[in-house]
């Protein structure tokens, strides 16, 4: 028998694979940039109750399987986690402190639900950084 999680009056298993990307598409996760950025990313997950159950920086995208609780929209999670991401990111790794337009991330994001092939879709996540240089699509 699975393990699903429980709120008030539901029982639940919701699981989304994201993938986001920076403005632009710049190249710009990389190094330290890239632990902190994983670091931000769980933190602001975990304030709102959603589990992050793979995870994977690329040099110019996000890939993410999240466990989101019913009670939240894809949509809402995604605009927390990307507006907050973004405001840390300038104020704790580019050192700047303005209070507005702070942009870092692109508009929109791709979402689809990951069902009962949890495990290829985490595979998938796991492998990309792999298949991208094995296909040279990869410059860093």
């Amino acid at each position: 028998m699975e393990k699903f999680e429980f709120l008030s009056h539901v029982r639940w298993e919701c699981k989304y694979h994201v993938v986001f990307i920076p403005k632009y598409r710049r190249k710009v996760i990389y190094g330290k940039l890239r632990a902190a950025i994983g670091r931000i990313l769980r933190d602001l997950c975990e304030q709102k109750g959603v589990e992050v159950l793979e995870g994977h920086a690329m040099s110019d995208h996000i890939h993410l399987c999240l466990k989101i609780p019913p009670k939240y929209a894809v949509s809402y999670i995604m605009g927390f986690v990307k507006g907050k991401s973004a405001v840390r990111v300038h104020r704790e790794l580019l050192n700047e402190r303005r209070m507005t337009g702070l942009h870092f991330w692109a508009p929109g994001y791709w979402v689809s639900t990951v069902g009962r092939d949890e495990a290829t879709v985490r595979r998938y996540i796991r492998e990309q950084e792999n298949w991208d240089k094995g296909q040279g699509q990869l410059f860093e």
